[in-house]
């Protein structure tokens, strides 16, 4: 049977599953779904999940884990055999089963703390309870993956969208298991960035704690690296450092910046330029943190990089929501077909005996008993634990599934899933139908961002298992074992990385979590209304919102080729919502990436990826070991 690379968009429609099965497939008795690939999926996608948790505290985003897992799957497995652990090496089908189950436990289960879960403790000051949290993660991701199920022959067989990174990753395996030194170059360079990456996060939060528990020689206190390194500048007659006008060392952000790309890491540093350097020190000198102070807005009457990024909060968060709307907006043509196809979603392909794929495909039973079950569980948790009447509970679960509809062809079309966007949606929709009602607002948007999200990682593993001749029902129970893998690391790392609400909100929280912070506060303002804002903070939203639209606009009308060129509305906006020097940091790596990029692109092919996910990975798992050291009393926080 060949199973090399077949163009089925150039096959006839009602020919593709047969070609499909007949030039792609590997067999029913090729291994996929056993139980070492889900094991080794399992364990990779719960520790990726403590990273993607750091990283999305940090900066809002969340970094994809499929290829990443590929790599270190593969490598593993090679050092298992040669250290006599394992007799036979895994095989591609099994490594993508693993890729599965590793996306939905490091990415599935955990976008919904970084964003609803954390803007409920920002609004409460109080965390959910672990049995609640639990079920309500394992609920969401759950109705995402029974949610992506009738969308896989339509989007994937019959439509054969791209889904770039699932091409990527299966691309990806077949080099892999093609051999050659590229491989094995990747993989070790991803080890050793992740091994370095951890190094110095020791000795950038670690050493620092240690010095603090033990009675350690003096010469040890030269051994902590500082994350940030002050500007010898005064703005106003004050030092630049209280504007937050300071410098990165720390490399983890500037490993994300080499991934993300030099438009958007720009733009963010053009926005941290103008908010922490131009609009801090002027509201600062027209007196307006004490009068933010005296409405109870911000802790401190003094300017604080936390007063500029409080202030900056609103400005930012309208940037990203006009933009992401109107982004949505222009995708109108992918709602038209993803309702007009709501039919053929469902609809029946023929007898099953001219249905030849219908033993690998995932039934529709699967689909109804999965949202039934999933569905249920986020209807009765949102009416037991936050109020939420059993009718607007049934519409949040309708939503979600339009919705998805939407990001995941979006997905598909662009590689990019507008979860943010699906959420504010939904908090604009319960902004009208349950006002003054801030938990309920974010908890109904919350099933909607986290179904879509999961949905849209299970299309996404599924391209991949598609175009190297994978069993979809096999790929997808993967899928749905990680969820279970994932809701066992992330719940208990959320409350150990946040013990309380000032670790992410306040005067000097350890994580900005800017992605909490936007949900948070248009729940806020739908809340309270914008009379309740500070006139300067009312006049920036209006300058943000407009930008946003006008810039994501501009993005769609010029030639592709200038789009470069104009700033990114969501770089923009994010760095109003985090720190100066994270915004630098991405903006550092991404010309490094890019200028390695232009003088030795082979070098920069191999090496950017892996070395930049490495150092991310690495720096992100010892941040969460050390946040466990510090729980146990073993380090001294600082």
């Amino acid at each position: 049977m060949n199973h090399e690379p077949v163009n089925l968009a150039d096959v006839p429609l009602e020919d593709r599953d047969r070609v499909w099965l007949e030039r792609v497939y590997r067999g029913d008795d090729a291994p996929q779904a056993t139980l070492r690939a889900v094991l080794m999926g399992g364990v990779i996608g719960g520790v990726m999940s403590l990273s993607n948790l750091y990283i999305g505290l940090k900066t809002g985003w969340g970094l994809g884990v499929g290829i990443t897992a590929c790599i270190l799957s593969y490598a593993i497995w090679q050092a298992f055999m040669r250290l006599g652990l394992a007799r036979t090496q895994m095989t591609i089908l099994e490594n993508n089963c693993m890729q599965s189950t590793a996306t939905s436990a490091g990415v599935s289960t955990g976008g919904t703390m970084v964003s609803a879960i954390a803007a409920y403790l920002i609004i409460t000051g109080q965390h959910i309870s672990w049995p609640v949290l639990t079920a309500w993660t394992a609920c969401l991701a759950l109705l995402g993956v029974a949610i992506a199920v009738p969308m896989k022959r339509q989007m994937i067989n019959r439509e054969q969208l791209a889904f770039p990174s699932g091409m990527a990753a299966a691309e990806t395996l077949r080099s892999l298991y093609a051999g050659g030194g590229e491989a094995l170059l990747k993989a070790r360079s991803l080890f050793l960035a992740l091994a370095a990456g951890a190094v110095v996060k020791w000795f950038v939060e670690g050493q620092a704690g240690l010095m603090g528990r033990l009675a350690a020689p003096a010469w040890l206190a030269a051994l902590v690296i500082p994350a940030t390194w002050p500007l010898p500048l005064r703005i106003g007659g004050r030092p630049a450092a209280a504007f937050g006008l300071i410098l990165p060392i720390d490399p983890q952000m500037m490993a994300a910046g080499a991934i993300v790309g030099l438009r958007t890491a720009a733009s963010m540093a053009l926005g941290a330029v103008v908010l922490f350097g131009i609009l801090g020190p002027l509201l600062d000198s027209a007196g307006v943190f004490p009068e933010m102070h005296a409405a109870g807005a911000i802790d401190k009457p003094e300017v604080s990089p936390a007063a500029i990024r409080r202030w900056g909060l609103w400005t930012g968060s309208a940037m990203m929501v006009t933009a992401g709307l109107t982004a949505f907006a222009f995708q109108w043509r992918s709602l038209v077909h993803a309702l007009a196809g709501l039919r053929s979603l469902f609809g029946r392909t023929g007898a099953a005996h001219h249905d030849p794929v219908a033993h690998i495909e995932v039934p529709t039973s699967w689909f109804v008993a999965g949202t039934m079950v999933a569905g249920a569980g986020c209807i009765a948790i949102m009416h037991r634990e936050w109020s939420v009447p059993l009718s607007l509970g049934v519409v949040a679960v309708l939503l979600a599934f339009v919705l998805s509809l939407v990001a995941c062809r979006t997905t598909g079309e662009t590689d990019i899933t507008p979860i943010g966007a699906m959420g504010k949606v939904t908090q604009l929709f319960y902004g009208v139908a349950m006002p003054q009602q801030m938990v309920a607002n974010l908890m109904t948007a919350g099933v909607t961002a986290g179904a879509a999200g999961a949905a849209a990682d299970l299309l996404v593993d599924l391209k991949s298992g598609y175009l190297l001749g994978a069993n979809a029902r096999r790929q997808t129970l993967a899928q749905a074992a990680g969820i279970l893998f994932g809701t066992a690391v992330i719940v208990p790392a959320w409350y150990v990385l946040v013990p309380d609400a000032s670790v992410i909100s306040g005067d000097n929280p350890q994580f900005t979590a800017p992605a909490a912070s936007v949900w948070a506060g248009v729940a806020q303002l739908l809340s309270k209304g914008i009379d309740t804002l500070h006139p300067t903070c009312r006049a920036g939203m209006i300058v943000g919102g407009v930008l946003g639209v006008v810039i994501t606009v501009l993005e769609q009308l010029v030639p592709r080729r200038l789009v470069r060129w104009i700033p990114s509305a969501t770089g923009l906006g994010l760095a109003f919502v985090i720190e100066f020097h994270d915004s630098i940091a991405f903006l550092i790596g991404a010309l490094v990436a890019t200028i390695l990029a232009r003088l030795r692109p082979a070098t920069a092919e191999t090496y950017v990826v892996p070395v930049s996910s490495g150092v991310i990975a690495g720096e992100s798992l010892m941040g969460v070991l050390i946040a466990f050291l510090m729980a146990f009393g073993l380090l001294a926080a600082h």
